[in-house]
Order: C-alpha cells, then structure tokens, then sequence
C-alpha cells in the first residue's frame, strides 16, 4: 500500500464506522487541526480519544461519504481534495463539508491530519446536534 493510500483507507473506514482501520491508519498520538472548520487550536490527541470524539459526533448520522481525489504524494506528505457528506436518517437533511487534506505519514501511517475547509453546505445545524440523536 502507497503511503497516498492511508487517506482513502481511513476515510473509507470512517464511512464503514470500522475504527479498529480508523485506528491502524494513525500514529499514537497523532497531530490534527480542524482550526479552519472549528475554531481553537491545533492539538495532539491520542488516537483513542480522536476516535472517541468522531464516534460520538457521527452518531445520529445515518451514513457519511467522503470523497477525495486527486491525490497528490511527495516525500512524507499527501494531498487530496475532500467532499465529506453527512445525512440525517430521520429528516433527510445533510451537511456537506467541501475542503483539501493534508497529510503528514511516518511509517505508512497518518502521523499529521490538517482540514483546509473551502466551504460548508446544506443543514449548517447538523453538527451541532447533541450526540443523543441516536
């Protein structure tokens, strides 16, 4: 597997909810910064806890897709456009975040996450439902 390859296996996993790839995808602890969609800072988190955190804002979710491409891998940092689509089951409504990874890999793995959102679109509520919407 090309380390360009990580990025669509763990986005892949996240549209499966299969952390255990999710996890084999990342270093421990691993760099992100969601600054540019979020707000705060950058941080290192352990990968335990970054799953945590995506498990509990998925849920409600009746299915995401992400959709990358093209990839672009030079040395030990990869770049892809990326199309995240989040549906509601219950109301149908979706919230779709537009944007560029950027990926810092050691040893075939994503030791570095950055988001560049360009743009988020549809029900801008969405995320921002507790996570009992379940």
């Amino acid at each position: 597997m090309s380390d360009a390859d990580v990025i669509t296996r763990m986005l892949h996993a996240i549209d499966r909810r299969d952390w255990a790839a999710v996890k084999d995808s990342f270093t421990d602890p691993v760099d992100t910064d969601y600054t540019s969609l979020w707000g705060g800072e950058p941080e290192t988190i352990a990968i335990d806890a970054l799953i945590t955190q995506w498990t509990e804002f998925l849920k409600g979710f009746g299915a995401t897709q992400h959709l990358t491409g093209p990839l672009h891998a030079s040395g030990d940092r990869v770049e892809t456009h990326v199309t995240a689509h989040h549906w509601r089951p219950d109301t149908g409504n979706a919230w779709v975040v537009h944007g560029h990874y950027i990926a810092r890999i050691a040893n075939g793995k994503i030791a570095g996450l950055t988001l560049q959102t360009f743009h988020a679109s549809g029900d801008p509520d969405l995320p921002h439902i507790p996570a009992q919407r379940e």
